[in-house]
């Protein structure tokens, strides 16, 4: 044989043979780089993403943020100091129990098999085999009406461990919103029995129905990632219960000033840039619509802090950083059931509307009726959560534009009203999902504090009323002189919080409910 000139022997033919058969034969090399590919590892399956499962764990931790320390440090400051360490103690308190609550048995009550339309079975989240296994919402499947597959049973790459946090720091930041409107009162023995009850026969069951796949999730309402499970649910929960528990005492309603406003901003931009994880992991991957989503979070929440921020100058004349706040929590509220869903300009046009409808609620409609100034709802959770959830739902059922909702939702003909075709149903599915949420938590959070009532008050003795932190908790936020060393005005330059004073103005700009 000649190659180039070469005349090759005997020897060197059959070598060269030989190299040939063998690289015929080998595999064709691997064009995934070894770092993403499966099985490298028994700790990396072949279902595993290791993208998706990353950004999961990251959404959970920014969603867990949030509360642990973001509204820990938000109710710690918002309220009047005397309440700081109560305040901050019950989102604590609340963060620790539903952790609990949720792995002995809140998740499968969530996500697991159905025991009811409405409801799943109860079951511990604990075991090796469960949580290691690929992740499976069983309820899922999407069938149409002649019994075809319209969309498969719902399998995130990721393992089980990774839902179930994701979905606890879910279920966990519901009842510490929902403490916002039982702040400077609640007995906080009666919190403690409260929280792991509202877990169990509430949020479980607004949970599984919207996205455990129960009837609404079946017929098509929209939540995308808790406008109706999280915050109106919290919302309308946080009045009833406001309701059942009593007003806070007569001093503290009349004068109940934030005991440090830049903490209290702290606190509102760790929940702000935490709502990334809140709404960019619902999708349960790293792909263009948890990218949507991130970014009409972002853009709904600025319009609506701008727009609630005019409307106190316009008004009342002064800009108010409580407001700014109010206004920034209800653009992240309204868009949250629609963020990953809808395009951009009608993610601005949700922030016009969520910074003045609920504006319009709290400063207008809540001063001028008996039945909201009679509850006595601490921070204004009703119109923050509810009033801005119910508004994002109805909004997203108008908004929903037909190729995202292809991307994401396991009806995928569904489509906004604005789209024309069946989009006039869906705004109406919105409302009776609505509808729902609300009659359910009102009689659900009525008894649990009927019952809670029977066993132990539900408001605090006017002893402990009084004096706060330190009678409840033998705890204060802020030692402001000496240790051992007793208030003298004349030499402590300071106001206690309920020392008079002249108020040199009275803007009316937007303050604590």
């Amino acid at each position: 044989m000649i190659i180039d000139g070469l005349v090759l022997g005997a020897k060197e033919q059959k070598l060269l043979s030989y190299l040939a058969s063998q690289a015929m034969a080998a595999p064709p090399p691997n064009p995934v780089p070894v770092a993403y590919q499966a099985g490298t590892s028994l700790a990396v399956p072949p279902w595993l993403n290791k993208g998706d499962n990353g950004w999961q764990m990251i959404a959970a931790t920014l969603v867990g943020l949030q509360s642990v320390p973001g509204l820990v440090i938000l109710y710690g400051s918002i309220v009047k100091k005397k309440w700081a360490v109560n305040s901050a103690f019950m989102a604590l308190y609340a963060f620790a129990s539903v952790v609990i609550c949720w792995v002995t048995w809140g998740y499968k009550m969530s996500f697991g098999h159905k025991l009811l339309p409405f409801w799943g079975k109860g079951g511990p989240a604990l075991g090796q085999k469960f949580l290691l296994e690929w992740t499976t919402l069983p309820e899922t499947t999407q069938y149409f009406g002649n019994g075809e597959v319209e969309t498969p049973m719902a399998r995130p790459y990721f393992p089980m461990a990774t839902m179930v946090w994701f979905q606890c720091v879910f279920a966990a930041i519901t009842i510490v919103i929902l403490a916002g409107s039982l702040l400077a009162r609640m007995n906080i023995k009666a919190w403690m029995m409260f929280v792991p009850l509202w877990l169990t026969f509430s949020y479980t069951v607004g949970a599984f129905s919207l996205w455990g796949g129960g009837f609404l999730f079946h017929w098509g309402v929209i939540d995308y990632s808790g406008g109706y499970v999280i915050h109106l649910s919290s919302g309308i929960a946080g009045f009833t219960a406001a309701y059942w528990v009593g007003p806070r005492s007569r001093n503290d309603r009349e004068r109940f000033p934030p005991n440090n406003v830049l903490l209290m901003l702290a606190g509102a931009g760790l929940l702000w840039m935490g709502w990334a994880g809140f709404n960019g992991g619902d999708p349960y991957a790293a792909n263009i619509d948890s990218s949507m989503a991130v970014l009409n979070t972002n853009i709904c929440a600025a319009t609506s802090l701008l727009v609630w921020t005019w409307l106190d100058v316009i008004f009342f004349k002064k800009p108010s950083v409580i407001g700014a706040v109010q206004g920034m929590i209800t653009g992240l509220v309204c868009i949250t059931p629609g963020a990953g869903l809808v395009q951009g300009w009608a993610a601005i046009i949700m922030g016009v509307l969520s910074g003045s409808v609920p504006w319009f609620t709290m400063m207008i409609i809540h001063k001028r009726s008996k039945l909201l100034q009679k509850v006595d709802d601490t921070l204004g959770v009703f119109h923050t959560h509810a009033v801005a959830g119910l508004l994002g739902g109805i909004l997203t059922g108008i908004f929903a534009e037909p190729q995202l909702c292809n991307l994401f939702l396991p009806i995928v003909s569904s489509r906004g009203g604005v789209y024309g075709g069946t989009g006039g149903k869906q705004v109406l599915k919105q409302m009776v999902g609505g509808l729902f949420i609300i009659g359910w938590n009102l009689v659900v959070t009525t008894v649990i504090c009927i019952v809670i009532n029977l066993v132990i008050p539900l408001r605090m003795p006017e002893a402990e009323l009084f004096i706060g932190d330190d009678a409840v908790h033998g705890e204060e936020a802020y030692a402001l002189w000496g240790d051992g060393e007793k208030y003298d005005p004349s030499r402590h330059d300071i106001f206690l919080d309920d020392t008079s004073h002249i108020n040199p103005s009275s803007t009316g700009t937007t303050q604590v409910v």
